[in-house]
């Protein structure tokens, strides 16, 4: 189904009979194609043998959105090949797999579509074009006269498959514009193609970090500070190394690693360790002091504008006939991807190789250069499948830990955490408070409206965003769609001190809870119904107008539902995609039962409607998870939650049943892996309402129906 990275970096542009053909990429041409003889070429996207094996590159990663069968789709639509033909790989650390959207090689904030829709339906379209220019010069013809199609190009009573082409085709300039398909042509993209990674995943065959093995591999267990940002100070190993299998006990920059044969005896040793740590200043911290300090940030911090005041918000309100004011809170929650942490290193000298599963195999790359001081050119990344991601495994701690431990052992080193590990040392999706008030008039209609979030920035951390500098992942949804003459948007950036990152959906979901939660409560004080009262509000929104009128009828809105049963709405746009979802549950005992979701979605043009389906569905159930149940904590720095029994999730029979109804549009592709996680918590916190009349304003919501 594949080929290895080690055997596709085998491959040569010049091996005998074979030629690596695909899109121009400034700087990496000519002869540094030639040293590199690899797919470290300008033939980033299509690899074509002499037998007529064509391979096709995914540049981002796969774990479980599926870009490693809706990438290529873009590039075999031009290309002229049958998707379900082709083999594909997963691209290696390099510039010409950067991220275009994000500016690095990194898979997230639901970018792979969008960057991708032009840039691969070019690069298959100049291979193409190549193949045909070398047939054409072959048998003398002009190339119009020649077609493209099902790996073989033919025309004029003559035909030869690409790969008896290839050769001939690596020496025809590169065209720098190509002709791309009209979408009225497509014979793949927008079709519901199965998954191409399903096979390997059921049989086995499919490669996860979890389960890949090197050559002379051994494992590492790592005591980790039990405050994060701590450091260890000493150790007493006595007991751990006299236990069998152990090759060595190591000290890192975090923590102190058992080294052993196998993963049991490392992590069984681990626990006869005795370490002194350096907690740091992290041990002063608890929710309730962050917490604290969140809600006094305003009075220290000057706020940035979300957007340019429009109007005069506060005198608007000040002179309304009604007013409302209400504070909305998300927790602290962790990634918790089914597979835990892990990676394998292997150092030699001044050379480097990790396998393992990374949403950032360029950042990868350049940690374990700055940690051996070795230049990154001389790190080699070959990424895995990911067993889920969701913007944990953009972070590369656990990475310069397998680093830092083959260096010290001098072997392939594979550290693995276990789940607790990954619970407690997590980069946690910041606390929000969004701070809301709004005006109205006679008629219950907003005349102003303000909003003030005060959360953390996770970009100052990772990529060193200036202090007081608005941060786009903060404000993603803070505006919301509506008409509304006077409006503010404020933020106030305030370092809790506890390490954050992004998490799926990112500051989407606290802002969508908030706005769309305070919506339902200006439509509750106005007397109307909450979703009349945003169609009122929706002027010159046709795409949120659509998809809220498809959710609400096809959730039967206004209409006789069972015995107990109540709906609640939202609607969002996030990453290009609108969307409308109504939650329908149940309260019994004081527990929410979510019992269907209804879905529109219009997320413009589609490149596998089943694959956006899937997405969906997948974002609900996480996104569900954390709206009522996630919730980290903490006290003397330690987070309180360990594993899946104190950190709840959506069981199977918890599950609802999800209708998703996909809206057709000509618009450029939108995200679908991340939206439909961030409508579902204010969905269900408004269906709460419906049913109890108690108005629960901080996730996670079962909690909060408790307590209120």
């Amino acid at each position: 189904m594949t080929t290895t990275r080690r055997e596709f970096l085998k491959s040569s542009a010049l091996a005998s009979g074979v030629a690596v053909l695909g899109m121009y990429l400034p700087g990496l041409g000519g002869e540094e194609a030639k040293a590199a003889g690899s797919v470290h070429t300008p033939n980033a996207w299509v690899h074509i043998a002499d037998d007529n094996t064509v391979t096709l590159i995914s540049y981002m990663s796969e774990m479980g959105q599926g870009v490693y069968t809706s990438l290529p789709m873009l590039i075999a639509e031009e290309l002229g090949v049958d998707i379900n033909t082709v083999k594909i790989a997963t691209a290696p650390a390099n510039p010409a797999y950067v991220n275009g959207l994000l500016g690095a090689q990194i898979t997230g904030g639901s970018t792979s579509i969008r960057d991708a829709w032009e840039k691969l339906r070019i690069g298959g379209a100049q291979v193409r074009t190549m193949l045909v220019q070398a047939a054409a010069n072959k048998w003398g013809v002009a190339a119009s006269t020649l077609t493209a199609e099902n790996g073989v190009v033919s025309g004029g009573g003559k035909s030869a498959t690409y790969g008896e082409l290839a050769a001939a085709a690596a020496s025809v300039p590169v065209p720098k514009d190509v002709k791309l398909k009209d979408p009225s042509q497509f014979k793949i993209v927008g079709k519901p193609v199965k998954r191409l990674d399903t096979p390997s995943k059921v049989n086995g065959v499919a490669e996860f970090g979890i389960d890949t093995k090197v050559p002379g591999m051994v494992y590492a267990s790592i005591e980790q500070t039990p405050v994060i940002g701590g450091k260890p100070v000493s150790f007493d190993a006595a007991k751990a190394k006299a236990m069998p299998g152990v090759i060595d006990v190591v000290q890192i920059a975090d923590g102190v690693a058992v080294v052993a044969e196998s993963y049991w005896q490392a992590f069984k040793a681990r626990k006869a360790l005795k370490v002194t740590f350096d907690e740091g200043a992290g041990a002063a911290l608890s929710t309730s002091s962050m917490w604290k300090s969140i809600a006094d940030a305003d009075k220290e911090i000057k706020p940035i504008k979300i957007r340019p005041d429009v109007g005069d918000a506060a005198g608007a309100i000040a002179g309304a006939k009604k007013v409302l004011k209400a504070e909305y809170r998300t927790q602290h929650i962790a990634h918790q991807p089914l597979e835990p942490m892990n990676f394998i290193a292997d150092v030699k000298g001044d050379r480097c190789e990790l396998t393992g599963p990374t949403q950032f195999p360029q950042g990868a790359q350049g940690t374990a250069a700055a940690v051996l001081g070795i230049k990154p050119e001389n790190v080699t990344v070959r990424t895995t499948f990911l067993g889920g991601g969701f913007g944990r495994r953009i972070e590369l701690d656990f990475i310069a830990q397998a680093v830092q431990v083959s260096k010290a052992v001098g072997k392939p080193v594979k550290v693995l955490w276990t789940r607790e590990d990954d619970m407690k040392h997590d980069f946690y999706r910041p606390m929000g408070l969004n701070r809301m008030e709004a005006g109205l008039d006679a008629a219950g209609n907003p005349v102003g409206v303000k909003l003030q979030l005060t959360s953390q920035s996770i970009t100052q951390r990772a990529f060193g965003l200036p202090k007081n500098t608005l941060d786009p992942f903060m404000v993603e949804a803070a505006v919301a769609p509506y008409a509304v003459a006077n409006t503010s948007h404020d933020l106030i950036i305030h370092d809790t001190g506890m390490r954050v990152g992004y998490l799926r959906a990112v500051s989407h979901t606290m802002n969508c809870f908030a706005n769309e939660c305070f919506m339902d409560e200006l439509a509750h004080a106005a007397g109307k119904d909450p979703v009349q009262y945003r169609m009122d509000l929706l002027v010159n929104e046709p795409r949120f107008t659509k998809v809220l009128k498809a959710a609400t009828e096809k959730a039967g809105w206004g209409k006789k539902l069972a015995n107990g049963h109540s709906l609640g709405v939202a609607l969002m746009e996030g990453y290009g995609t609108y969307m409308a979802q109504v939650a329908e549950i149940s309260i019994s005992g004081g527990e929410v039962k979510v019992h269907k979701v209804t879905v529109a979605c219009d997320p413009g043009r589609m490149v596998n409607p089943e694959i956006v389906r899937q997405q969906l569905e997948s974002g609900i159930i996480y996104g569900l998870s954390g709206a009522l149940y996630g919730n980290i904590t903490f006290e003397k720095g330690r987070a309180q939650q360990n594993n899946f029994n104190d950190f709840r999730i959506i069981r199977q029979n918890e599950s609802p049943v999800i209708d998703v109804t996909l809206i057709e549009s000509t618009e450029k592709p939108g995200g679908v892996g991340e939206p439909s996680t961030s409508l579902i918590g204010a969905a269900v916190g408004n269906a709460i309402f419906a049913a109890s009349g108690k108005r629960v304003r901080s996730m996670p919501l079962a909690a909060g129906l408790k307590s209120a």
